[in-house]
């Protein structure tokens, strides 16, 4: 089955889920209407599962940050995380 990248962003404000599809212009997004605390692993399995996918067997979350302005450190940090998914058995994403 075909995986496909899901990441989880926040500038601070609401943290968003996002399928990404290359060459489609309205990827499948979630968006918690909170800037924190960091959604649980639950609740990311849930959002995703609302989009029509799920984590993949074996993949896990990575976490990265990064800033609007590479260049200047004093720029908010946007926290961004990653995870392979797959669409769910008879899902229509």
């Amino acid at each position: 089955m075909k995986t496909l990248t899901a990441q989880m962003s926040s500038d601070g404000s609401a943290w968003r889920l996002y399928v990404v599809l290359y060459g489609v212009p309205d990827w499948p997004t979630f968006r918690w209407e909170r800037s924190g605390p960091v959604p649980t692993g639950a609740e990311r399995r849930a959002a995703l599962a609302a989009l029509g996918y799920e984590v993949a067997p074996d993949a896990a979350w990575s976490w990265t940050e990064d800033s609007r302005d590479p260049d200047d450190d004093s720029t908010p940090v946007v926290l961004i995380s990653a995870v392979a998914v797959r669409e769910q058995e008879g899902a229509t994403a």
